[in-house]
Parts: structure tokens; sequence; C-alpha cells
């Protein structure tokens, strides 16, 4: 896909943003009759990658009206800071009639690049197991279809390797190791001493490109968070792993290791949409990792009652907390409007719930250094529900209270989220918050197999992964895998990783194991990501004295040999 030099330039330059809608035919008309929009390129058929100057970003929302807040791109960032054996992985791998290690299989991921240096990415002959990376970090050229970014195929990663510069002719370096990790778990190749759990697979990476200034702001952002990436950019990297699976005629799991508290947790945005879409097709296999919010108190809920007095949600924030960025959800049957109390007792009384495009209030506080911004979007397309946004930038220290007052009520029920872990100060949580609610998005998405973590040596559910449910009720997380002192191997090195984009990993892999039985071998030529949930949440392991599903492990631990077994018995 090529556009003049003129289109490149704008969507590069500082002031432009991106954003992805549905491609109807009243997005195109206002393209027709604005000129303010360049469409990049379309995902899937039925959306739309598009660029607009920042200063005509409320043009765009006033022709698409209060639904387009779900083509919005949301801000996501990484969820992690002997497991094979646990989940049933090594037993299948040695098994001799089984013998599944992942020929022929691709994972992708989407992160923070990958090392591509590292041995447990290498052949024993030196050569490469990574098929292409796409690296949207810098300019091209792109890959074919693609506007941005730059390909390095396999063949130039075996001549970087064999070279006594690798850099020189492959740049692409991960800085944070994140990816790498994930990547070595996922599809490390087997030594003596570590395996990957699908050592013979091969590897797409994605290096996601960083969120622009328009949605850090948005979303008020830490200025020292550095792991920022926009939906959009996850979406194109997505679609470039489909792409390279269907040149190369492989099956292909993706692993998402990152989330987002921004969206409904509905699995009805735009970005869950597109998510939901891919993992319909035979032979790929999307997950996610359901996030590490359980222990964050970031999250909080309730229920509104006719006649009653007003919802409170009381907020604590310490000192030095910068800008807090709050989003309050509830269903379409409600109407809600707030007022907002700073902790040295001033009011910034109910605004009425209208929707806009610009804030329905912006009041600069007279006691306190603080500014109080209140926005409605309703009806949020999909749900048809509201989202409020409340932001209180420069926040002073203390409680604040904000009431939540029903306009309209008949089923009352709300939910209200902070950012999650390392996008809001750590001093910044609810003080009645509730562990429930807290997977993440993408992991909330229809389709997609949600991953808790557990620890395996003494199997216990690791504490700070997500719980469920989704929002529209859906029992998440799906099932959880190893998540607790992974092995892997870093860009420096060996170490360990805890978390739920970990234990996702460990799942990536198993789910390429399951690919090289039923689509390369044969046994089920039309798998995909519902054939193997269900083949997996089959096998899961469950105590006897809990209740499955539920909303911690949701069906229980991932055991892939017991999978197998259970095949041999129908």
């Amino acid at each position: 896909m090529a556009l003049s030099p003129e289109a490149m330039a704008f969507i590069q330059a500082p002031d432009t943003v991106d954003f992805v809608t549905r491609a109807t035919d009243a997005f195109f008309a206002y393209v027709q009759r604005s000129n303010e929009v360049v469409i990049g390129q379309f995902l899937s058929g039925r959306y739309v990658l598009g660029y607009i100057k920042q200063e005509n970003f409320h043009h765009l929302e006033e022709a698409l009206g209060t639904a387009f807040v779900s083509s919005v791109s949301v801000v996501l960032g990484l969820l992690d800071r002997p497991a094979l054996e646990a989940a049933g992985i090594s037993q299948v791998q040695s098994q001799p009639y089984l013998n599944l290690k992942g020929r022929g299989v691709l994972i992708g991921f989407l992160d923070t690049g990958i090392d591509y240096t590292q041995s447990v990415f290498r052949y024993e002959d030196g050569s490469s197991r990574i098929q292409s990376i796409y690296d949207q970090t810098v300019d091209g050229p792109p890959p074919e279809g693609f506007l941005l970014g730059r390909e390095y195929s396999n063949a130039e990663i075996n001549a970087a390797l064999a070279s006594q510069d690798p850099y020189a002719i492959v740049p692409q370096r991960d800085e944070d190791g994140h990816g790498t990790f994930l990547a070595s778990v996922a599809a490390g190749r087997q030594t003596e001493d570590f395996s990957g759990a699908a050592p013979d697979a091969e590897i797409i990476a994605v290096k996601l490109k960083k969120a622009r200034p328009f949605y850090r702001e948005r979303y008020c952002v830490p200025a020292d968070q550095e792991h920022a990436y926009e939906s959009s950019a996850v979406m194109v990297g997505v679609e470039y792993i489909l792409h390279k699976a269907r040149q190369l005629g492989r099956p292909v799991v993706i692993c998402i290791g990152l989330g987002t508290n921004a969206g409904g947790h509905d699995g009805v945005s735009v970005f869950e949409e597109y998510l939901g879409g891919a993992s319909l097709q035979a032979g790929v296999c999307l997950c996610a990792a359901a996030g590490n919010e359980a222990e964050a108190r970031h999250h909080t809920g309730g229920v509104l009652l006719p006649g009653e007095e007003p919802g409170t949600v009381d907020l604590k924030v310490g000192e030095n907390a910068g800008d807090v960025y709050m989003a309050v959800w509830n269903t379409v049957a409600d109407r809600l409007s707030v007022s907002v109390r700073s902790p040295s007792g001033e009011l910034v009384g109910r605004v009425p719930a209208k929707p806009g495009i610009g804030p329905a209030a912006d009041v600069k506080l007279v006691l306190e250094a603080a500014r109080v911004q209140i926005e409605y979007h309703f009806p949020v397309e999909g749900s048809g529900g509201q989202l409020t946004v409340i932001r209180i930038l420069g926040a002073t220290p203390g409680v604040w209270t904000i009431q939540l007052h029903g306009d309209i009520l008949l089923n009352g029920r709300y939910q209200v989220w902070l950012p999650m872990t390392g996008f809001v100060s750590p001093t910044v949580e609810f003080l009645a918050a509730t562990p429930d609610y807290t997977v993440t998005s993408p992991a909330s998405a229809v389709g997609v197999i949600c991953c808790g973590a557990y620890d395996s040596n003494n199997k216990s559910l690791y504490a700070k992964s997500s719980r469920g449910p989704a929002w529209d009720g859906r029992i998440l997380p799906d099932l959880t895998a190893p998540g607790v002192g992974v092995g892997g191997v870093y860009p420096y090195g060996p170490g360990l990783m805890s978390g739920t984009s970990a234990a996702a990993a460990v799942l990536a892999g198993t789910c390429a194991l399951l690919l090289q039985w039923g689509v390369r071998e044969g046994n089920e030529p039309a798998m995909g990501t519902y054939q193997i949930r269900a083949y997996l949440i089959r096998g899961c392991l469950r105590r006897p004295d809990m209740e499955y599903p539920n909303n911690q492990w949701g069906y229980g631990a991932i055991q892939l040999m017991q999978t197998f077994h259970l095949m041999r018995e129908l």
C-alpha cells in the first residue's frame, strides 16, 4: 500500500491522531465532505485505520456522534514485571506417540520487541527461528499492505546473525525485555536446562509503536510511564501476524501480554470486536493475559436505587499524585450524572448528563490547585450504555468524593475503574475497592482465551491475578496457567517473571502444541480458538472443594496431558 509523500508526512506528524473505526457509510461520507482524514488501511475488511489532525478530532466526534467513543484508541501497558510440568506440557512433549513441540506452527507476539540474537531463538546450526520482525517504531520499508514501520525478514535476520555486527543489518532491539521473555517462555528452543512450551514453533514478533501524546493526555498517562501503546497499534500488529501466517500457510497463536482498564470490559468496543472476529478464523488462536489488578484497588461498583441517596465513590489520593483519570460505566437502561467534592470540601455541583464532544464541565477549584473535568458519552456504540469520564488534573492529596445521581434508573448497576497499575500514581485508590470485574481489556473480548495465573509450587491462585466477571456477566478468566516464578530469557540472560502475561505465554505455547496436533497433523484441520478453549477447559485440573467455573480460576488450571487423556476416552 502506497500513499503520496504528502499523505505520509501528514500521518507521521506529531500533531496527527490515529483511530480505528467501523467502515460505515457515515464515516466515508464525512471523509469525502471534510477532506480532514487520511485513510491508512483496512483491517479485516470491516475496520478502517484513519488519521486526522488533533485540532480537528472534535469534528470527527461531531460527525459520527457520541457512539464514536468506542472507536477511539485506548492505551495499553505491559501486564508483568517449573511451569511446563505443572501444565502437563513436558509430558506431552516427551510422550512418544504425541511428541508435540509446535512443529509447523507460528506464535506471534505484540510487545516490546525481541532480542533475536538469543540462542533460544536459533536452531542448532545458528539460523533464526524467527520468521519476521515488524518494528512499528522506525521508518520503512513497511510490510506489503502496511503504511508504517519496518519489516525484517528471516533472510535479513540470518544475515545479521552471520555478521560481526548484527545490529548494523537488523537494528531492532528489545530495550525492556518483556517481549523477549514471553517469546522464550512460549517458544524458546530446548536445551539441557531450558525449554519453551513449544520449542519447535517459529516466531513472528511485532515491536509496538508508543502511544501518541494526544492519547497519553486523554488518559492521564504519567510522564514516567514508558510502555504505553495504542489499541490501534495492537490491531495493526495482529493484522500483520495474520497476514504473515496466511503467506506462509501456517496455523498461528497470537499472545497478548498487554492490557488496559479503559473501555467497558464487555467485549463490544471496536478493539475487542476486532480481536473476537480474528479468533473465529480456522488455524488461529488468540490468548490474552487477564491482568494483575485484583489487589490494586482500582475498581469499585454498586447499585443505585430510585428515591434513595446518590451513590458515593470515595477516592484516596496521596502526595504528588499528578493527574487522575476515572471511568464510570452504567447500563443502557439508566442515565447518571455526577458531582465531585474535593478534600477541602469544595464542590463541583451536579453536572447535567448531556453527551458532547468536549467536557460537560471544566472547573478550576478556588481553594486547591486542581481542575475537574467531567465528560458524558451515551449511548455508547455496542452496549448502548453510558460512559462518564472524570479527570482530576493536579489532584491534591486527601479523599475525593464522587456522587452518582440517578437521572433515569431501571437497572441501577454501575462500575468504576481507575487506570491499571503503572498508569496512575500508586498512591491513588478507591476506599471501597473490590477485586471483582478487574480483568483487563482485551482479555475481556468475546472469543479470546482469557488466562489468569497461579503458583505451580503451592497450587494457590496468584494473588494479583485479575478476577471476573466481565461487565456483561460472562465468567472470566477462562482458565489459569502457571504464572509465578516462571523461568525465561531476557536480553541480559536467564531470569524469572510473575504475572498473567507469563501465564499467557505458557498458554500460547500450549495452544501451539494443540494446533500442531489438530491442523498440521490433520486430526482437526479447522481447529481454532474456540475448539482449543473447549479442549483445554475439559482437561483443566479442578479442586474438589471449589465450584467451577468461578471468577478466580475460571474452569481450573490447564493440564494438557489430561486434555489428551480425555480425548482418548471419547
